[in-house]
């Protein structure tokens, strides 16, 4: 079934650099419904970064809504122009920025880029300058509904929650070692065991665990006896908590690359390599996407929430799901899955609260393997 959709976008900065933010709205290009609206804050940027950026979050935004048209409308006649090809862009600091919306792009099947005055676009400008406002750390302007801009995605200020108690918190621990890890392979389904010191790491990350939390609710797993030992050795030091098996947690399917090394893949599969690399859509030949894992795992946090309100719970699980989680926490770009490093047995805190409202505590915390 296909989808059109109309994603308008703004960006702007206070002082050009200065404190500066982005908004996105993404609407039914047939009915004029709002799908999906999108804003962040960016620190001290440019206007031309914030107006990339909103456009990324747009184009971001309706590539998880499954749209396949796209008419992207902005009052930015720079970004209009150099994303449809016909000014050149000059400035480096750009180009990674329309290089990341480029391969964005490619998720659709066609897109389309016009311009509009400023006073067409005053719903993603809107967005925009609440975004502004929390980057001058200014008192946010009225919000609007949750329903069209979840707090997930646009936290209303620096303010920290009135209470801590209403968060369910999330514990991510990536399994112990394996054979498979000490020697740099791909390791998806393939069923590993862990090895003596990926046991003495799982042990160790239930120390941490433990230290994070002594009320843990649940420990849920990927099927994939790495992790399940993992989760084992963490249960027993919780207490004796049974280990829960969530199925969407496993490891993302890597196909034909399974057991290589990246060194062995990018010989024998340097165009599917390189596809793979620039789009979070392409999958490894006979393997599974990134997008489809993200899918995936985004409906397994969708039950852990609902089932564990204002509880602790740890998610023992494997690279893929778990920067795929915080990718979406920290509502960064696809780029962030190929930076992010993971440490066997690392652990990753996050809070949730029932508005949507999410504050990262840490990443691959490592202190506990030393």
């Amino acid at each position: 079934m296909s989808l059109r959709v109309v994603v308008e976008a703004d960006g702007g900065s206070r002082g050009n650099p200065g404190p500066a933010g982005f908004g996105a709205v993404v609407m039914d290009a047939d009915s004029g419904e709002v799908l999906a609206e999108r804003y962040d804050s960016l620190g001290v940027a440019t206007n031309n970064v914030a107006e990339y950026s909103g456009l990324i979050a747009g184009l971001r935004a309706a590539a998880e809504l499954n749209a396949t048209q796209v008419s992207v409308r902005m009052d930015s006649k720079l970004v209009i122009e150099q994303m449809s090809g016909r000014w050149q862009i000059k400035n480096a600091g750009l180009r990674p920025l329309a290089a990341e919306a480029a391969a964005l792009v490619g998720k659709f099947t066609a897109v389309t880029y016009e311009w509009i005055p400023r006073e067409r676009n005053k719903a993603a400008d809107e967005l925009a300058n609440r975004a502004m406002d929390a980057a001058a750390g200014k008192a946010p302007r009225e919000q609007a509904p949750a329903a069209q801009a979840p707090a997930a995605d646009a936290p209303k200020s620096w303010a920290p929650p009135a209470s801590l108690e209403d968060a369910t918190r999330i514990i991510l621990v990536r399994h112990g070692a394996t054979p498979l890890t000490s020697q740099g392979r791909y390791s998806g389904r393939g069923d590993v065991p862990l090895t003596d010191e990926g046991e003495a790491q799982a042990m160790a990350a239930a120390g941490r665990v433990a230290g994070i939390s002594r009320e843990v609710a649940a420990v849920l797993s990927s099927p994939l006896s790495r992790c399940v030992r993992t989760a084992e050795l963490i249960a027993a030091e919780a207490g004796g908590l049974p280990v829960t098996i969530m199925n969407d947690l496993i490891e993302c399917d890597f196909g034909e690359w399974e057991a290589r090394t990246f060194a062995e893949v990018q010989e024998r599969w340097p165009a599917e390599m390189s596809a793979w690399l620039a789009s979070t859509s392409v999958a490894p030949p006979g393997g599974e996407s990134f997008q489809a894992v993200a899918k995936r795992v985004r409906g397994a946090m969708a039950t852990v929430l609902s089932a564990y309100p204002g509880k602790v719970v740890v998610l023992v699980s494997h690279v893929s799901p778990i920067k795929l989680i915080l990718r979406d926490a920290l509502a960064a770009g696809d780029a962030f899955l190929h930076r992010l490093f993971l440490d066997a047995a690392g652990v990753s805190t996050m809070d949730v609260w029932p508005d949507g409202n999410i504050a990262v505590r840490s990443v691959n915390e490592t202190a506990h393997l030393r």
